[in-house]
């Protein structure tokens, strides 16, 4: 696979295959979406299929950008295995009028036919630039070990935090707040170690159009 050229879609193996398909799609875009637009997620259960995905980029840098800094992330205890993609998914070759439809088998000759590209496929809003937003630092709380996470979809659970902060030494506990949705605390061993998660998190876009706010915790 070292000749395949860069492209929009990554495909990435050594999954979890114990992660439901759509805990894992959801994951894979919370993770994903800092690096740039998403247009589609491929996840399959088939036997075949099983720890395995795609993540298709509306940009090439961005899913370039996404392959070098989530090689071997450690996602659901697993090193990310990740390459560019054979080729283009469909949904891309729409995009840019390329897209050829595939012959159906059969017992005669197939003659393939270019499929005239009348519409443009709407890729799924999220996303935003490439990279990371920062947070501007607006006076926060004096530094603390625990951070407080606010504005977060009502579906998020402690593993998917723990995938956004593990990447940041001296995670030490998750917690979610009994009967209340969209906030939590994350707990680092020293306020030194919690520092560079706020920084580096604060404003990330966890959803499409959903950013993550993460403060300090008032001591």
């Amino acid at each position: 696979m070292a000749d395949v050229k860069p492209n929009h879609t990554i495909y990435i193996n050594n999954l979890n295959e114990k992660v439901k398909k759509e805990e894992l799609k959801k994951a894979l875009h919370a993770i994903f979406t800092q690096f740039g637009e998403i247009v589609s997620i491929m996840a399959f259960k088939t036997l075949r299929m099983r720890g395995q995905a795609h993540v298709v980029f509306k940009e090439i840098s961005s899913s370039s950008s996404a392959m070098r800094a989530m090689q071997g992330f450690p996602f659901y205890d697993k090193p990310m295995r990740i390459q560019f993609a054979r080729e283009d998914s469909d949904m891309i070759s729409k995009l840019k009028g390329t897209y050829v439809e595939r012959p159906k088998k059969s017992a005669g000759r197939v003659q393939k036919k270019p499929k005239a590209a009348k519409k443009t496929v709407k890729p799924v809003a999220g996303g935003g630039g490439a990279g990371v937003t920062r947070g501007e630092d607006g006076g926060p709380s004096q530094p603390n070990k625990i951070l407080f996470c606010t504005n977060l979809p009502d579906e998020t659970t402690p593993d998917m935090l723990r995938l956004l902060f593990q990447s940041f030494p001296g995670l030490k506990d998750i917690r979610m707040v009994p009967n209340r949705t969209g906030i939590a605390f994350v707990e680092f061993d020293t306020e030194t170690e919690a520092a560079p998660a706020r920084h580096s998190l604060n404003n990330f876009k966890i959803t499409p159009n959903q950013q993550m706010k993460v403060d300090f915790a008032k001591k």
